[in-house]
């Protein structure tokens, strides 16, 4: 055995993202005064659970947010996927979700898509689609179980 039991589950540490930019030095001051985000010099821009690092793109042609995946039919319900791209997906409370877009449309930032309801079997969920300068989006996301 290599001292370590087979059953043992051995642990991953803090994923970030990275993220290609056309001007690094415009996203990490939109991160930071727009998003609300801790940004230093290297170029990580993080807030609470949102951690991305951001780094000059070599090329214009390099910065490729997300398309739109498949639509799917087997979820565990009975939807089947976004309509739009996600590049960040990050879970916040069902109160807070307004306040965040509050807060962040009068920063300045832009709301590509506009906070919106459905469900998902017994959960109902509440998404806004923030964009950066390099059309990446980040998807704020809430859930709450139906009747509450």
């Amino acid at each position: 055995m290599s001292g370590l039991r087979m059953e043992q589950q051995l642990k991953m540490g803090t994923a970030f993202q990275v993220r290609l930019v056309t001007d690094l030095k415009k996203s990490q001051q939109y991160y930071r005064d727009v998003l609300g985000c801790h940004v230093d010099d290297w170029g990580h821009a993080e807030r609470d659970g949102l951690k991305i690092i951001l780094q000059q793109a070599s090329n214009p042609e390099d910065v490729r947010p997300n398309a739109p995946s498949q639509k799917r039919s087997d979820y565990p319900s009975e939807w089947e996927g976004p309509d739009y791209g996600w590049d960040s997906f990050v879970h916040v409370t069902w109160d807070e979700l307004d306040l965040l877009v509050d807060e962040i449309r009068g920063r300045g930032g832009r709301i590509a898509v506009e906070p919106f309801t459905g469900s998902h079997g017994n959960w109902e969920f509440k998404n806004v689609y923030i964009q950066d300068l390099d059309q990446y989006h980040i998807v704020l996301g809430a859930m709450r179980e139906m009747g509450r």
